[in-house]
């Protein structure tokens, strides 16, 4: 699988929890839509107000994007990408908009010799080993 690639049958979900806190008159606000009938609970509003609002930014975040070279999504790196990497004296610099994801079968020196830098804006996935040898140069 090369990057980008989900394996059948990966069941890791394809979005994080985050916690928000409100004001008690924004919150009874929102209460008042859902109960009106207009979306389905506070998070359908809040994915939507997001959304909303991503929308309107959108050619902000598009040329900030292309302006940093990141790559947008799901990135996966794989043991096979890492081992390609090592072998053509290359060191990766990841930059992400969305999820990175290392493999599980990547091990903690392999990372280290390939993986020279990783910025996520959004969530990184990765063994607590591999994350540990790597803490200097995620940022």
């Amino acid at each position: 699988m090369t990057g980008g690639a989900r394996a059948a049958g990966d069941k890791t979900p394809d979005s994080e929890k985050i916690t928000i806190n409100l004001g008690y008159v924004d919150l009874g606000r929102v209460d008042l839509l859902v109960q009106e009938g207009f979306y389905a609970n506070r998070s359908d509003f809040i994915r939507t107000a997001i959304r909303n609002q991503l929308t309107r930014e959108g050619e902000v975040v598009a040329r900030t994007i292309e302006r940093h070279t990141f790559d947008l999504g799901l990135r996966v790196v794989t043991r096979a990408d890492l081992e390609a990497a090592r072998a053509a004296g290359e060191r990766l610099h990841l930059k992400v908009v969305g999820l990175v994801r290392i493999a599980a079968d990547v091990d903690p020196d392999l990372a280290r010799e390939t993986i020279a830098s990783i910025t996520v804006l959004g969530s990184l996935q990765a063994g607590g080993d591999v994350r540990a040898a790597l803490a200097e140069r995620i940022g």
